[in-house]
């Protein structure tokens, strides 16, 4: 439901009864992940999208009944039609189940005030039930912040204190999940399939060298949802009026800032300098931490070099592994821009275990499972 977080405050806001379709399974070649919703008000106003198009129309329908019917949960499974390709169905292959229900605003103000969070661009997590008793289907808990509290109930406090456990690792991770709970007759005598969704803050990208392929890099890296900052110890070029869209343009010695500033498993470091005064000591310390992706630019040449500089530092064999050097894949990158393209390629390559190959040279799923960003923060 997070990926239409502005239109359902806005419907909650107003005390709006309004029926919502999730995405809570996913096999196969589906085309959008568990936690992608699609909402329908009582005026027959939809939001949001669970298949791309594929059964839209159909789910569309079931969340009219669901408002009609008076709001009893339903659950339905969509898949490719063998005999019709154009049938109800996921022409890509593969299966969804969906959970529909009827939400009431004002039964749950807890959901107003956390989606009003992720519209803000704060942290937040939702975990909804989508499978149990039928009278549990559709509850909702929201851990927001720091994950220091939790409002709504999932049906009893042991539930609700273990999931929202749980919902704070996938929030630090920047994850969703689907997670069990119960079953034990001594403790939760209820099992119950919770579907974890969280909205994180926004993963960073670092990029060090306020040069031309920085701009480009600035402007892919705001596109795909990062928070970018572009820093330089030459305040000539690093300027705010060169790099409009970085979220911050800053001025200091790169390991000096990277060593002060925030990093976790999602973030990705750039190093576009490559000159070794700032290349060594910046990458000597980026390589040790667990972030998500370390590159740095230059030419095969200057790359044998550098490794050979770490080396003589002391960087160990296992952190010179994660060096992604040359960076980005080779698509014959050119200018600033191509490179920009090539560069962002192999971050999300690396943050979801793509090959970087053609899809028409491969087989099985286009949509492997999803992994979460900074999997490879170890690698």
């Amino acid at each position: 439901m997070l990926n239409i977080a502005d239109t359902l405050y806005d419907w909650c806001r107003e005390a709006h009864p309004f029926a919502l379709a999730t995405v809570i399974h996913v096999s196969g070649s589906a085309p959008l992940p568990p936690g992608t919703a699609l909402a329908v008000d009582s005026d027959g106003n939809a939001v949001g999208s669970i298949s791309g198009g594929c059964v839209e129309g159909a789910v569309y329908e079931l969340c009219r009944q669901v408002l009609a019917d008076g709001g009893a949960p339903a659950r339905a499974r969509f898949g490719y039609s063998d005999d019709d390709a154009f049938a109800v169905g996921l022409t890509c292959g593969g299966e969804i189940d969906v959970l529909v229900q009827r939400v009431e605003p004002v039964d749950r103000p807890h959901l107003a005030v956390t989606l009003d969070e992720v519209r803000r661009g704060r942290p937040a997590a939702v975990a909804q039930v989508v499978d149990g008793p039928r009278e549990l289907l559709g509850l909702t808990l929201c851990v927001r912040g720091d994950g220091s509290a939790y409002d709504g109930t999932l049906g009893g406090a042991r539930e609700d204190r273990r999931v929202a456990e749980q919902a704070r690792a996938l929030l630090r991770a920047g994850r969703t999940a689907l997670v069990e709970v119960g079953g034990d007759a001594a403790t939760c005598p209820e099992k119950l399939s919770v579907l974890v969704q969280t909205s994180a803050s926004r993963p960073r990208m670092l990029i060090f060298g306020a040069v031309d392929f920085a701009s480009a890099l600035s402007q892919a890296g705001r596109f795909l949802g990062y928070r970018v900052t572009v820093c330089d110890a030459r305040p000539v070029f690093a300027t705010a009026a060169r790099f409009l869209c970085a979220d911050e343009v800053v001025v200091d010695w790169p390991h000096r800032y990277l060593a002060a500033t925030e990093t976790d498993a999602r973030t990705a470091i750039c190093v576009l300098t490559h000159d070794a005064k700032f290349d060594i000591p910046l990458l000597r310390l980026a390589l040790s931490l667990p972030v998500g992706y370390v590159g740095a630019m230059g030419s095969r040449r200057t790359h044998d070099h550098r490794m050979g500089l770490l080396r003589e530092v002391g960087v160990p064999e296992t952190h010179l592994v994660r060096l992604n050097s040359p960076i980005g894949l080779d698509l014959g990158a050119r200018t600033p821009e191509e490179t920009a393209l090539s560069i962002t390629a192999e971050i999300i390559a690396r943050a979801h275990h793509g090959t970087g190959l053609p899809l028409s040279q491969g087989t099985g799923p286009i949509h492997a499972p999803m992994v979460a960003r900074g999997a490879l923060a170890g690698h």
